[in-house]
């Protein structure tokens, strides 16, 4: 399983915006993006002229961090929203919400999506009462995502639970927070996705 595995922050910092990768240290007086908006190295505060080419390329880069995908799985979900119906922006962004990992970080199961892919690779997490430990692994209409009984004492769920509280949850997920569970209501629509990102530029990056 193919995954980043270095400083969290260092992204947020390259993208110039904050990506919350880090859950609640992100609202902190500790959140290194806060401390130094520039980017990494020893040239990161050097003012950077972006090419058209460079603007697109840092947006694939943005949403390809905040869900943790790398290059070639991300290339593939394009290919798949490209290949379907609707809108291919619209879909990427829908087949990434989609996955497991971050289902189950939507839901306050994981204070951060790296957190939630560990505790679905842990077998924490169950679809529909089976126990599914594919991070990639794409919910739908009507399934149940709920942690598994054995693990449900926890502290971490409970953490994260908190979080979520103050976050909200979006209209396409039902929680059920008393038996940590939440049933996929709908399928995710662009308007619940409220990060910062202009898919369309994405789809201008993969036509070029």
């Amino acid at each position: 399983m193919a995954r980043y595995t270095g400083p969290s922050c260092k992204l947020c910092r390259r993208e110039g915006m904050k990506l919350f990768l880090k859950g609640d240290r992100c609202f902190t007086d500790k959140c290194s993006y806060d401390r130094r908006p520039y980017p990494p190295g020893q040239h990161g505060q050097r003012r950077i002229k972006f090419t058209e080419y460079g603007i697109r390329l840092r947006e694939k880069q943005k949403v390809r961090r905040v869900y943790g995908v790398l290059e070639k799985q991300f290339r593939g979900y394009f290919k798949e929203a490209d290949r379907v119906k609707g809108v291919t922006g619209e879909n990427l962004l829908s087949l990434l919400e989609r996955r497991l990992d971050n289902t189950a970080h939507r839901l306050g199961f994981g204070r951060t999506r790296a957190e939630a892919r560990q505790l679905v690779r842990h077998k924490h997490v169950t679809v529909n009462g089976k126990i599914v430990n594919i991070p990639s692994f794409l919910v739908n209409e009507g399934d149940v995502v709920a942690v598994r009984e054995k693990s449900k004492a926890k502290a971490v769920f409970q953490e994260a639970q908190a979080q979520v509280e103050r976050r909200g949850t979006p209209e396409w997920l039902e929680l059920d927070s008393a038996n940590l569970s939440g049933t996929v209501r709908a399928m995710p629509n662009r308007e619940e996705i409220t990060l910062p990102i202009q898919e369309q530029l994405i789809v201008e990056f993969y036509s070029r």
